[in-house]
């Protein structure tokens, strides 16, 4: 049986290029709502964790979320059914009686081997086709000893011959007038208590007999040789009929190759497949293969979908892909409001502060939740971090005031904390590409694409030695992704301004904000915050 709250986790997850206010703000949230007891909530990631945030993961020793890479309907989010999986060995006596115990049309059930993989799918027609097959055809191949003596409840009387399984044609006898009995030494007979068929079959040495509702005479095991001997409370016709169901379900599987699916499977996916074949039901598979349940097309009809909270961003072409098939719970955030559409109301918290931390810090306060030591230090670190050590335009009173309450917990300095977190950022032998892309964002205003990269610093100077490597790898970045203007800030906790590199269209940079800019570069004293100064003041322009 499957968990379905491991299963099914509701993920709380920030935007795409993550910074360190997206990745704290979804580990502090999804720890908050498991401690007031909903259990599944797990924190996510789409993308690569900076530096700056690894760094501080790794100091207060907590993980990086798991990453996703879209929150698409998959077969794992379907109500599929779970039924017995049979093992390639049992008897299609067992197979038949586990069908008529299943709940409802139990028409179907899978088949695996000792590995638990897929072996094929056993139907109550394969049974019937099988059943009709042996009355035309009675030659049965190796049924399994142990197979036959269960199936017919019977006794073995065993010489210690060393056979394990027998083969031969099935016949029922009956007495016969007047002649003598023969066999066959490859069948199978089923008697009666008429010693002289039983003395018949001896003499022949057939495969096996079967002798029904009547003891067997011991003293005739000295005329056995190789013949296998059971009795069993059955008449004749029963045991017949027995003695074909002792037959492993795994002989009468179809030959042809079954259609299964994955747990990881889109249903879009699952839906096109299923639609070219003809197939009631198909088995699931885990990521190792194995069976975990069977699917049918109702079940494709009003499927789960995954469950989702979005932190620090409320934009689509920020957010996880596949957002449109989800069901979003909350958005926690502290940005404009933008695209994002949801089919029911929903739990929204938009706050004018400088970091989402000190949205999810004021939750904990509020319901009486109070984080441990890496929680703590962490939401501080993410408030730190996303207001630049409160000197960014969008920092509040309030962002202190949760950041020294948060520190206090942890036993951090705000001081010491804010060295430690924009010290790393001014790091020289990084790559060009990944630090442009680590704090990204992309907006479309008035038809305009617009992409800003953002790497908070201490000194700026050791950075613009870089400009035009940071300049040859934008150009790349904004042909690749069409943008119409791409801008990476470099902002400077210590001159309280940015570094302004632009590539793509620079006369409506310089007209928005009213600058010359010289080799693709201007310093814009006072400038810090990419929401609340650079994209308002481009999106003036441009609406």
């Amino acid at each position: 049986m499957i968990d379905m709250d491991v299963q099914n986790p509701i993920y709380v997850t920030g935007h795409k290029n993550p910074d360190t206010d997206s990745i704290v703000s979804a580990i502090a949230y999804a720890a908050l709502m498991n401690a007031l007891g909903e259990r599944r909530y797990t924190a996510a990631r789409l993308g690569t964790v900076s530096d700056e945030t690894a760094h501080i993961l790794e100091r207060f020793g907590v993980p990086a979320p798991e990453r996703i890479y879209n929150v698409r309907t998959q077969v794992r989010d379907l109500n599929f059914d779970r039924p017995p999986v049979l093992s390639s060995a049992v008897t299609v006596r067992r197979a038949w009686e586990t069908m008529l115990k299943g709940e409802g049309e139990a028409t179907f059930l899978p088949v695996a081997g000792e590995d638990g993989k897929l072996m094929g799918m056993v139907t109550t027609g394969d049974i019937a086709a099988f059943d009709l097959e042996s009355s035309e055809n009675p030659y049965i191949h190796e049924i399994p000893l142990f197979n036959l003596v269960s199936n017919l409840d019977g006794r073995l009387w065993d010489r210690n011959s060393g056979v394990t399984a027998v083969s031969g044609k099935l016949l029922i006898a009956v007495p016969q007038t007047g002649a003598e009995a023969s066999f066959p030494s490859d069948t199978i007979v089923v008697a009666g208590s008429d010693p002289k068929i039983i003395q018949a079959a001896l003499s022949a040495n057939v495969a096996c007999i079967v002798i029904c509702g009547a003891s067997f005479d011991g003293a005739l095991l000295e005329q056995a040789k190789d013949t296998v001997i059971i009795t069993t409370p059955f008449d004749a016709y029963r045991a017949a009929r027995l003695i074909i169901q002792s037959v492993p379900v795994q002989r009468i599987l179809p030959g042809t190759e079954t259609v299964s699916f994955h747990l990881n499977d889109y249903v879009d996916d699952v839906r096109e497949q299923t639609l070219k074949s003809r197939f009631r039901s198909y088995p699931i598979l885990d990521e190792n293969d194995r069976v975990v349940g069977t699917l049918s097309r109702y079940h494709l009809l009003r499927p789960n979908r995954k469950q989702v909270v979005l932190v620090d961003h409320n934009e689509l072409s920020q957010s996880v892909d596949g957002l449109n098939e989800a069901e979003i719970l909350a958005i926690i955030d502290h940005h404009r409001l933008a695209d994002v559409q949801t089919g029911a109301p929903i739990y929204v918290r938009n706050e004018p502060v400088g970091a989402t931390c000190t949205i999810v810090a004021t939750m904990f306060q509020e319901r009486g939740v109070m984080p441990n030591r890496s929680i703590a230090g962490l939401l501080a670190a993410g408030i730190v971090s996303d207001t630049i050590f409160f000197k960014s335009p969008t920092a509040t009173p309030r962002d202190r005031v949760m950041a020294e309450r948060m520190a206090a917990i942890a036993g951090e300095s705000l001081e010491a904390l804010g060295r430690d977190i924009f010290t790393p950022s001014a790091a020289g032998d990084a790559d060009a590409r990944k630090m442009v892309l680590s704090d990204f964002k992309h907006f479309v205003i008035a038809g305009h694409r617009l992409g800003i990269g953002q790497i908070n610093c201490i000194d700026s100077t050791e950075l613009l030695k870089r400009r035009d490597e940071f300049l040859a790898v934008m150009e790349q970045i904004r042909k690749e992704r069409e943008f119409d203007i791409l801008l990476l800030m470099l902002t400077d906790v210590l001159k309280e301004g940015t570094e302004l590199l632009s590539v793509g269209d620079l006369d409506t940079v310089e007209e928005a904000f009213n600058v010359k800019i010289k080799d693709n570069t201007v310093f814009l004293p006072g400038v810090l915050s990419r929401k609340k100064q650079i994209v308002p003041t481009l999106s003036v322009l441009w609406g």
